[in-house]
C-alpha cells in the first residue's frame, strides 16, 4: 500500500516533501493539501540558485476554494501515477500557488548512457503516462532533462535539451497536443545528489515531467464546472 508523507515548505521559494515512499511499482511523495500557498512557489531551485517556474502564471489571485478543488483533483491523479514502474510520482506547488504533479523517471530506465534515444522500456512507460493523462486535458505538461556533471556544459547541455525533447515527440505522438507541453534541458545545473559517487550521478541523470493545470481548469474549478 503507498503511503502518503505531508508536504512542507521549505524556505520562502521550495515546496517539498519530507519523506519517500518506495514500492515496486513506483512511488508516491506528499500529499498535496490542496490549498492556494501564494506566489513563487512553483520555481524548483537547484543547487545553484537556477530553476524552472513551473506552470503558468494567470495574473490574479486564486481562490483557497478554487485552489481546493484543483489540488483533490491532482491529488487523486498523483496516486493513479504512482502505479507507474520505475518512476517516483510527488505533489508540487505551481507560480499560482496551486498543487501540480511532478514525475520523475531515472534517465537510465528512458536511454541508454549518453543517448537520447529513447528505449522500448521507456515507450511502453510513456504510452501508460499518456494514457493516464487522457482524463486530465486542461493541464500544461513541463519536461525537464537533467545530466550528471561528466563532460563539458556544453555536451551535458545537448544531451539534456535532446532528452526532454525526445519524451516531448513522444508524447505528443500519444495524443497530447504540443501547445500543452514545454520541454528544456537543464544539463547539470539541478543535482539532487552529489555528482562524486557514481550512485548519486545516475540519480542526476533524470527526466522530471510536471503536470500543473491551465487557466481553462482553473476557470472551471471557479465556476464549479471541473469534472
Amino acid at each position: 500500500m503507498k503511503k502518503y508523507v505531508a508536504i512542507v515548505l521549505c524556505g520562502a521559494l521550495l515546496l517539498q516533501s519530507c519523506g519517500l515512499s518506495k514500492t515496486a511499482s513506483g512511488s508516491l511523495i506528499g500529499s498535496g493539501a490542496g490549498a492556494a500557498l501564494g506566489a513563487g512557489l512553483g520555481y524548483l531551485i537547484g543547487k545553484d540558485g537556477k530553476g524552472a517556474a513551473i506552470g503558468a502564471a494567470i495574473g490574479t489571485a486564486v481562490g483557497g476554494g478554487t485552489g481546493a478543488v484543483i489540488g483533490n483533483k491532482m491529488d487523486k491523479k498523483a496516486a493513479e501515477l504512482a502505479a507507474l514502474e520505475n518512476a517516483q510520482v510527488e505533489t508540487v506547488t505551481d507560480v499560482n500557488g496551486l498543487t501540480a504533479i511532478k514525475v520523475t523517471f531515472d534517465s537510465g530506465i528512458l536511454f541508454d548512457f549518453n543517448k537520447s534515444t529513447l528505449t522500448a522500456g521507456a515507450k511502453s512507460q510513456l504510452d501508460k503516462f499518456a494514457a493516464e493523462m487522457a482524463d486530465l486535458p486542461e493541464t500544461d505538461i513541463t519536461v525537464l532533462g537533467h545530466t550528471d556533471n561528466i563532460g563539458t556544459a556544453a555536451a551535458n547541455q545537448k544531451v539534456s535539451d535532446n532528452r526532454a525533447n525526445a519524451v516531448s515527440k513522444y508524447l505528443q505522438q500519444k495524443g497530447i497536443a504540443a501547445s500543452r507541453i514545454i520541454a528544456e534541458g537543464h544539463s547539470y545545473n539541478e543535482p539532487v545528489a552529489s555528482n562524486d559517487t557514481e550512485a548519486g550521478r545516475a540519480q542526476n541523470r533524470r527526466v522530471e515531467i510536471y503536470i500543473s493545470a491551465n487557466e481553462n481548469m482553473i476557470r472551471a474549478a471557479e465556476n464549479g464546472t471541473l469534472q
